[in-house]
């Protein structure tokens, strides 16, 4: 398994909020201790908001604190997208300012969020995020009009797929976001990196809710 996918992957093991080991994961993945250990300092070190550490165990917590303000993974989003915006302007002036803030956050960011490998402008490890943000109006609006969609999707080995889906939520993990719905075209539940949409069609269609492919079946099949 690629490392990116195996990443996501792991992002989506831990979202569910329970504790869990490394050697339950190398085992889940396919994979060395040694390895897990690796991708979670990575993970750590680019944001994802994981707490833990060897020998106890992992897991995902839901927000960031930003002392005196609570920001919510989104709204830490957001103030990451408009970061990396004005970081690749050309006035230089406002290169700097950017940099800067970016430098003043990551110093109040609390220790347990990995901030020694920086925040705005660490490598990403999961995808281009600002690739992904042209698709989000677009996604939420169907989320919100429980409207399908028709979307095409990149994957690891290069090949483009498209698919029908029934879009139900959008989630935020450290530098990448994920559409979860139901698929149509593959008859169960899918979980998309947003950064690897490559064409997006809103579809006329609306869908309503049926049994065993709504939001909290989908929680449900988390576990």
């Amino acid at each position: 398994m690629p490392r990116a996918d195996r990443l996501v992957e792991m992002i989506r093991i831990l979202r569910d909020g329970r504790l869990h080991r490394a050697e339950d994961l190398a085992s889940r993945l396919g994979t060395s201790l040694r390895t897990i250990y690796r991708d979670m300092d990575r993970l750590i070190a680019s944001g994802v908001p994981i707490e833990g550490r060897r020998g106890l165990g992992y897991r995902a917590t839901a927000a960031v604190t930003l002392p005196p303000l609570n920001l919510t993974m989104t709204e830490l989003e957001a103030l990451h997208l408009g970061l990396a915006a004005v970081a690749q302007a050309e006035d230089a002036e406002l290169r700097d300012a950017a940099r800067s803030l970016s430098g003043r956050i990551d110093a109040v960011l609390p220790e347990d969020r990995g901030r020694a490998g920086g925040w705005s402008f660490a490598t990403p490890p999961l995808g281009d995020a600002i690739a992904g943000f042209r698709h989000m109006a677009s996604l939420r609006a169907a989320i919100r009009a429980r409207q399908k969609l028709q979307v095409t999707l990149r994957g690891p080995d290069g090949a483009e797929a498209a698919q029908v889906l029934r879009p139900l939520r959008l989630d935020y993990w450290g530098r990448v976001w994920t559409l979860a719905g139901w698929s149509e075209t593959n008859k169960g539940f899918a979980e998309l990196r947003v950064d690897r949409i490559t064409a997006l069609r809103v579809l006329p269609q609306l869908f309503v809710d049926e049994a065993g492919r709504t939001l909290a079946d989908l929680e449900a099949s988390r576990g």
